[in-house]
């Protein structure tokens, strides 16, 4: 089974938190659920506040099209304000290994 991780790393803006982050990416959220082979999302924090994006696809032409739509159909959403994007890394990565859980 192929997954795709889309893996982005990346600082608030100024005076904002990882916290403020996540609330604006409700529409993001949404939008990510209907779109083809989107399988999960997950958002983490480090111990010096960069924030952890990864949200898993089903394959890599899924993955590019959900991608395309944050920048694209989602240019609007209020996330976009709430990161520092001189700080954004952004990569699509297959997985190579996998262990799941019971």
């Amino acid at each position: 089974m192929t997954e795709i991780l889309e893996v982005t790393t990346l600082r608030p803006a100024a005076g904002l938190t990882a916290a403020d982050f996540i609330t604006a990416n409700a529409d993001i959220d949404v939008y990510l659920a209907r779109q083809p082979g989107f399988e999960w999302r997950r958002i983490l924090e480090t111990g010096d506040g960069t924030i952890i994006d990864i949200v898993a696809y089903d394959n890599i032409d899924h993955a590019r099209a959900g991608a395309a739509g944050i920048g694209g159909e989602m240019a609007g959403s209020p996330v976009h304000a709430t990161i520092d994007h001189s700080t954004v890394d952004w990569n699509l990565t297959t997985v190579l290994h996998r262990v799941d859980g019971n």
